[in-house]
């Protein structure tokens, strides 16, 4: 089962999505996003970018917590992930990435479900 980008809308309308491992956990959190084509232009680019190691950016938190961003080509950062105890765990957070975003389904939340049709 492969991972999935999950895309919602903010309460201030904007969009996002979330890369989800298989397990469900989220691995990579976007940018916000003002249309749809946005996000599709982001989640193509983290599908082309995952693949390239130089792109994750390794960092700490001011409070020394281990996270990672990912780059586009032209610099800008794509995503971020969530802050880990350990070095290793961020890179099991990379390898996540890197295995869940090239086969990921997307599941657009955004969506309103159709009203229901009353039979008469």
């Amino acid at each position: 089962m492969p991972g999935k980008f999950v895309v919602s809308r903010a309460s201030n309308g904007k969009l996002s999505f979330n890369l989800k491992a298989t397990n469900g956990e989220v691995i990579l959190a976007s940018q916000l996003y003002k249309a749809m084509a946005g996000v599709n232009r982001g989640i193509a680019s983290v599908r082309k970018n995952a693949e390239l190691d130089e792109r994750f950016d390794r960092k700490s938190s001011t409070r020394g917590e281990p996270f990672f961003t990912l780059r586009a080509g032209n610099g800008l950062i794509i995503g971020k992930s969530e802050m880990y105890k350990t070095e290793k765990a961020r890179e099991a957070g990379i390898a996540s990435v890197r295995k869940n975003a090239v086969n990921a389904t997307v599941v657009d939340t955004t969506r309103e479900a159709a009203p229901a049709v009353k039979k008469r």
